[in-house]
């Protein structure tokens, strides 16, 4: 079987290869924790609460009507409302099921496994000190890594070159940069787990660009990084916890 060949396969459904299976679940092996822990000496910030006052678009219509990947930012800082607001509308939890076992969220996934996590390259985030952050969608607040100086420089060699606008994530307001812990799915999913990410990770980033364009903001998608860089910068083993997908956000530069 050809290159080609094979990863065309995984794009399929292997459904009837899966009713074959007995998943970790079935086997009543736990389940894996929906939600990373953290120190109980953390530095975490409170976000504001989301309001729709900050919005400059309310017709969903017109959002994605009007949706394009912007890679051409100012240097106009976001403030800490709009980001909370980002947060919310791609990971935030709107509810739990009846057993209160599982969370809902803002975005589809599948079987409500949720194996993403949401890391930040903040650069321009008015009252956040520039460095690289976590968002507890529990709390509703950011977890503070650590300081990065020059965030803006580690970000550029991370995202390689760019083959459109090069340089481009360097110059956002912030990178939003996801994780996943495949487990979360494959406990419950097994082989078929891997395309349920990738399907899942694709709302998420949806989310984003809709509810940038609702705030007049400019977001782009980045698919090309260094994937040891960015796993290390954020202490992730980059076997059970790696990066999947990021996304570049800042305020459009004006044509």
């Amino acid at each position: 079987m050809g290159t080609y060949e094979q990863q065309r396969k995984f794009l399929k459904s292997n459904f009837n290869d899966f009713k074959n299976i007995t998943t970790d679940k079935m086997k009543g092996v736990p389940q894996p924790e929906e939600f990373k822990q953290y120190s109980s000496n953390a530095m975490l910030i409170n976000l504001p609460a989301v309001k729709t006052d900050i919005l400059k678009k309310r017709d969903i219509y017109e959002c994605i009507k009007d949706r394009r990947s912007t890679r051409l930012y100012s240097e106009e800082s976001i403030s800490l409302e709009e980001l909370s607001y980002l947060l919310w509308a791609t990971q935030g939890i709107t509810g739990k099921n009846k057993s209160g076992g599982s969370t809902f969220r803002t975005v589809p996934c599948s079987g409500a496994t949720h194996s993403f996590e949401t890391y930040l390259f903040i650069m321009n985030v008015t009252g956040l000190e520039k460095g690289l952050y976590r968002y507890l969608p529990v709390e509703h607040k950011l977890l503070f890594m650590f300081a990065l100086e020059d965030v803006d420089t580690k970000l550029d060699k991370i995202t390689l070159e760019q083959p459109f606008v090069p340089h481009f994530a360097k110059k956002a307001s912030v990178t939003f940069a996801w994780s996943t812990t495949p487990y979360r799915s494959e406990w419950k999913y097994d082989i078929t787990a891997h395309k349920k990410i990738l399907i899942d990770i694709g709302h998420v980033c949806q989310n984003l660009y809709l509810a940038g364009e609702s705030l007049a903001m400019g977001v782009c998608a980045i698919g090309i990084y260094d994937q040891e860089a960015v796993d290390h910068l954020f202490q992730l083993d980059g076997e059970k916890e790696f990066i999947i997908y990021l996304a570049a956000v800042g305020r459009q530069k004006s044509k």
